[in-house]
């Protein structure tokens, strides 16, 4: 894909709970760390992220701003933003399909035992980020 071509397309979720630029950032740093974004490739522009998620500009430059300053992107004035150099993923591709499948699996069992989105949602959040909620709710 060309450098100059923008790599990604957003989407907000209003019931997430979260707020949008965590959302964008979050959403950068995901394809960043799947394989999906790679050193060099461009984010799109404030103004296509605005035409793509109807959100204000200054949410889409916060995710901007919070990305670059966590080093996953660089700004290049009058070019745009792209995928910083970060380390690839270390784990292949295979495995990252093994380990996709068994989570739909266990996604579909917890559904299947009665839990809703939410509570899977939080019971992996919890898993990923032991750190008590409370305490997550301050670090922000």
């Amino acid at each position: 894909m060309n450098a100059d071509e923008p790599t990604i397309s957003f989407r907000l979720d209003p019931y997430s709970g979260l707020p949008a630029y965590r959302q964008l950032a979050g959403q950068v740093r995901d394809a960043v760390s799947l394989g999906l974004l790679h050193p060099g490739d461009r984010l799109p522009s404030v103004r296509e992220v605005v035409a793509q998620v109807t959100v204000n500009p200054n949410t889409v430059l916060r995710a901007y701003r919070e990305l670059e300053a966590d080093g996953t992107v660089d700004a290049v004035q009058g070019r745009g933003t792209f995928v910083a150099d970060v380390p690839a993923p270390r784990v292949s591709p295979s495995r990252q399909l093994e380990l996709h499948e068994e989570l739909v699996g266990w996604i579909r069992r917890a559904r299947q035992a009665g839990m809703h989105d939410d509570a899977i949602r939080a019971l992996v959040a919890a898993v990923v980020d032991p750190t008590p909620v409370r305490e997550r709710e301050t670090l922000r």
